[in-house]
């Protein structure tokens, strides 16, 4: 790791106060969006100060301010999560920008940049040395900075919130936000303003904006409580399904209590089947996860459908045929209420969608298992494999990346090679944990 890079990350637990060019000094050669952002162009209405470089610049400045003043009480590892997000929550704006006619005038738009950025640095920040409490701190504020003024302007209630606290810390964001507002030029800024100062209103009185426990999801500490108190004869898994079942039905507006959750658990919670969907590039050691971790488990591979069908694991000219057996089988132990896996890369949200979907409708225990590490241990994983493949399919693997979110499944684990980093939605450690757990 380069030395003066770690410094440089360091000063920003205490006072460091870099400006844009430094920032991207530091940073550009692990992140080279960074130095697209001088040539991404603005809508010169919505953001009159120039370019998206110029903007960032204006937005640390501001940033720093709060620092020093209303957010002056922020350091350490949250200082600088929050100092990094500012620098990146507008990297993905070099690959989603474009121009589009919005009532008759042309516009400058960046449609999905959030997420965009989000699934950029992914892997990206793997490369830091940053702590994976920060990388998971920074994911969270650029994938979701737009959403504070949006729920606010569409009247969402409590689930949008409770949902939103799931992915981001809901202080760091509207710190974030008010320093993305304060630096920019736009005639109806006041107003946005005033929006932000709703959104902390509104955290405040859903119980958001701090969290109690930071194992707890906020807004949920006392329903977890219930739910430990009530359950306690049962095992971590059919907790955590009743649990996962909870906070999605809470965030749907089906119920309002945590009596509710248990009582719709009936139905389902003395036999129920459980569905591990995998989620990583080729090289990131999916299969030899599973086999180290889930030897119980039935396995629904497409590359061995692939090379049942045809002779070739690689072939994707047969995905319709093979994605029709893959879900017959998958359905078939779902049916049994076994315990299944989903091997396959899993990159692109929708395509976990439709599998845990398919999860769900079988009243499932749905586990996302997520890869995260450099991309260079990607293609030291795949040049190990037996059956490699070409880089240039792996290289669009990483591009095509799309960063789970935790709402996709009732819980989900961060694995790097053999070791858990991170884990979401879950109330008491099941067989999934190694001894080697981080948290």
């Amino acid at each position: 790791m380069n030395k003066s890079l770690t410094i440089f990350l360091e000063s920003l637990k205490t006072n460091g106060t870099p400006g844009i060019d430094e920032c991207v000094k530091h940073l550009g050669e692990h992140l080279p969006l960074l130095l697209e952002l001088e040539y991404t162009e603005q809508d010169p209405e919505w953001h009159a100060e120039g370019n998206v470089h110029i903007h960032t610049g204006m937005v640390l400045d501001e940033l720093y301010i709060l620092l020093e003043s209303d957010a002056l009480h922020i350091s350490g590892e949250m200082r600088q999560a929050l100092v990094l997000a500012t620098l990146l929550h507008d990297i993905g704006k070099p690959v989603c920008t474009k121009r589009r006619e919005i009532n008759d005038v042309i516009r400058v738009v960046s449609p999905g940049h959030e997420d965009k950025g989000r699934s950029y640095l992914a892997y990206k920040l793997m490369e830091t040395g940053l702590s994976y409490f920060v990388i998971k701190t920074i994911l969270g504020l650029v994938g979701e900075h737009h959403m504070p003024k949006l729920l606010v302007v569409r009247d969402k209630p409590i689930g949008d919130y409770l949902s939103l606290a799931r992915q981001a810390e809901c202080e760091l964001l509207y710190y974030l936000e008010l320093a993305d507002m304060s630096g920019r030029h736009c005639p109806d800024k006041s107003k946005q303003l005033e929006y932000l100062e709703l959104f902390k209103m509104f955290c405040m009185e859903y119980q958001v904006w701090k969290p109690k426990e930071a194992a707890c999801y906020p807004g949920y500490q006392d329903w977890q409580a219930h739910l430990l108190r009530e359950l306690s004869d049962y095992d971590a898994n059919t907790i955590d399904l009743i649990y996962g079942n909870a906070v999605r039905d809470r965030e749907n507006g089906l119920i309002s209590t945590a009596s509710e959750a248990i009582a719709r658990s009936f139905q389902y919670r003395d036999s129920f089947p459980q569905l591990v969907v995998m989620c990583g590039p080729s090289g990131s050691g999916k299969t030899r996860w599973i086999q180290n971790h889930l030897s119980g488990y039935a396995v629904v591979s497409l590359d061995d459908i692939r090379e049942d069908i045809c002779g070739d694991r690689t072939n994707q000219k047969i995905r319709g045929q093979v994605m029709q057996e893959a879900k017959s089988q998958l359905k078939h132990h779902l049916r049994s209420k076994n315990r299944v896996v989903w091997d396959a890369t899993n990159l692109r949200k929708d395509f976990r969608a439709q599998i845990c979907a398919l999860g769900f409708s079988y009243q499932a225990l749905v586990t996302l298992v997520i890869f995260q590490q450099e991309e260079a241990a990607y293609f030291e994983g795949n040049e190990k494999r037996s059956r490699s493949v070409p880089k240039d399919i792996l290289q669009r693997q990483l591009d095509s990346l799309q960063w789970p979110t935790v709402d996709e499944a009732h819980r989900s684990l961060i694995v790097k090679k053999d070791l858990t980093q991170h884990y979401e939605g879950t109330l008491q450690k099941s067989e999934f944990f190694s001894d080697e757990f981080v948290k």
